[in-house]
């Protein structure tokens, strides 16, 4: 299995610190996070790996270096000309994952969980998903909305009332839980997210993309049965409160 850390974000909820360094150096527990997220990775059995780079690109680079990749094989999708989202930064990667034909896990470098990976690859695989997206109940602005056989039918923004797609019906019978920043995908999505940025442009989230295609995919969500702990690190506050947490 390869996988590919969202490592290019210009982290703007996280200044004075963003003003100097990649989001993805910061640290919880003296530890950066892209360091943690490789090593959990690592940890999984995950040995080849791609890191995108936008902002501060060459901090993260020589960052890998001088830790010589932590024994995996990484290589850079870089996207210093423009920042392409994850949608965009996926399908900038696809020359490094030309020729593969397992499932590629996705996880975000500010996503700090000690969930079982293999556990959820176990799944996808089970499923038959062309998609499967980690997912837990948890207060969030941003629902995900799933049948009772854990299949994905829509979206909606609890604060503007926004659904998608277009003519999603949020009812009582679905089951809302939140993304939880990790998800496994098969290439053979590669070709419908060309299709998607014929209509979209180079920059666009991967999220809208799934939802744009529930015809085309099977999205399933993931909820890990033993517990497990999970930060978004990507404001000062909740990394605050994570470095609480894994301080070690």
């Amino acid at each position: 299995m390869k996988a590919m850390i969202f490592a290019a974000g210009i982290g703007s909820r996280l200044k004075p610190f963003t003003d100097y360094h990649p989001k993805a150096l910061a640290t919880v527990g003296k530890i950066p996070m892209l360091e943690r997220v490789i090593l959990k990775l690592k940890d999984a059995g995950i040995r080849q790996m791609v890191v995108n780079v936008h902002h501060f690109a060459n901090q993260i680079t020589d960052f890998l270096k001088a830790n010589g990749d932590f024994g995996c094989d990484i290589a850079i999708s870089d996207e210093r000309r423009l920042l392409l989202d994850t949608g965009g930064g996926l399908l900038n990667a696809r020359k490094l994952f030309d020729s593969y034909n397992e499932p590629i896990l996705l996880h975000n470098a500010d996503i700090l969980t000690d969930f079982q990976i293999n556990d959820m690859l176990q799944f996808h695989e089970t499923t038959n998903s062309d998609v499967t997206l980690m997912v837990s109940r948890r207060e969030s602005s941003r629902m995900l909305y799933f049948n009772a056989c854990g299949l994905l039918h829509g979206w909606q923004n609890l604060k503007t009332g926004e659904i998608k797609p277009e003519g999603f019906v949020p009812v009582i019978e679905l089951n809302p839980l939140a993304f939880g920043g990790v998800h496994i995908v098969n290439p053979g999505i590669f070709e419908l997210l060309s299709e998607y940025k014929a209509t979209q442009g180079d920059v666009f989230s991967i999220i809208p993309f799934y939802l744009a295609n529930l015809h085309n995919l099977t999205i399933s969500g993931f909820q890990p049965k033993e517990p497990f702990r999970w930060f978004d690190v990507g404001s000062a506050s909740k990394l605050a409160e994570a470095d609480r947490e894994f301080n070690i």
